[in-house]
């Protein structure tokens, strides 16, 4: 593990904030040796996509000199409706003929011209009894014109893309380092951030299936504008417990119910459509992150609605994090909206 590689800094590039980790190996595991948060000017990145590359450019330089991080080399990740993650069955075949089959074998379940993504992919196991012949693949494509998006604000902050990952694997990678290999469990991993939810269901220690939801904790910002006539401002403090001109979270409490009960309706046809189309049919824990997941009641929802235990995603649950040395009053404050990027982190320069 601690093999002679370039570490990288792991970069999230959200639509409310950017957020950099980097990560040194300590004994058998790591610690945070630079950490920080920088907000990005609203509508900036809007549903993942990039509107003001300038801005979100100069929000990443101001993050790294500030918290004087030299690493030049950088691991960013990508999710929504750009990224196509699905997992296929094919006959059994070397790497060579895989390679060679790949891109013909991809036309047939992405939704986009071949020539326009990247593709990647990942041998996940052969088949058994009668299906001993195949093998499961799991297949990634990202739209070229997204991967510059993101590539080409990381070079304007004056810093080198060296790796593109997938927000579900990043959150897949922490997950495992944090937590292990969990045998036959079967965990739900939801990231629910500003603009997005992304779901990643793992067992046996693989990801078994992924989804991005296009709605985010934005959706209670705007909710609580509409119905209380509120600023952008005003309504994202009152989102987080700040009372604001002359409301109080309990007159906010019913419109961020209203809004929890949409984002539990999608995350029920996500789980749903998860237990149609894979062999499983439990989920044994939820582990959510992302600033979204703390609005007030929305775990407890979560977890009556699928009867389950839900339980705070800890990035830093073996990985050292020093909270006074980067500024913060405690490791619980910026855990939720770390896990990406300490999955990123993990990252080295060379990875496939």
């Amino acid at each position: 593990m601690f093999r002679r590689t370039r570490s990288v800094v792991g970069l999230d590039i959200g639509s409310s904030a950017v957020k950099a980790v980097e990560l040194k190996g300590s004994g058998k595991t790591f610690k945070v040796t630079a950490f920080g948060i920088e907000p990005v000017p609203p509508d900036s990145i809007v549903d993942g996509a990039i509107i003001d590359g300038t801005a979100v450019a100069d929000a990443i330089r101001r993050l790294f000199d500030s918290r004087g991080i030299k690493t030049k080399d950088v691991a960013a990740s990508l999710a929504g409706n750009a990224v196509i993650v699905k997992k296929i069955t094919l006959p059994k075949m070397t790497e060579a003929e895989l390679s060679e089959t790949i891109y013909w074998e991809a036309e047939q379940y992405i939704p986009f011209d071949v020539q326009d993504v990247n593709l990647d992919y990942q041998v996940m196991g052969t088949g058994t009894g009668a299906a001993s012949g195949t093998m499961d693949v799991l297949l990634v494509a990202a739209k070229k014109e997204k991967i510059a998006d993101y590539t080409s604000v990381i070079t304007q902050a004056g810093r080198i893309p060296a790796i593109v990952d997938v927000d579900a694997f990043a959150l897949q990678n922490a997950f495992e380092k944090n937590y292990g290999l969990e045998g036959s469990s079967v965990v739900a991993l939801i990231n629910f951030g500003a603009s997005a939810i992304n779901v990643n269901i793992l067992g046996g220690g693989q990801s078994l299936f992924t989804r991005d939801i296009s709605i985010g904790g934005h959706a209670y910002t705007e909710a609580l504008q509409k119905e209380l006539n509120l600023s952008y401002e005003s309504a994202e403090m009152l989102k987080r417990g700040v009372s604001v001109s002359g409301f109080t979270l309990e007159q906010a409490r019913p419109i961020l119910r209203t809004v929890s009960e949409n984002v539990l309706l999608e995350i029920q046809k996500t789980f749903d459509f998860f237990r149609s189309t894979t062999q499983s049919d439990r989920i044994d824990r939820v582990i959510v992150s992302g600033g979204a997941s703390r609005v007030e009641g929305f775990t407890e929802m979560l977890g009556e609605r699928f009867d389950v235990d839900v339980e705070p995603f800890d990035p830093f649950r073996t990985v050292s994090f020093d909270p006074a040395k980067f500024g913060v009053d405690s490791a619980a404050d910026v855990a939720a909206t770390s896990a990406v990027a300490v999955g990123l982190a993990l990252r080295r320069v060379g990875d496939r």
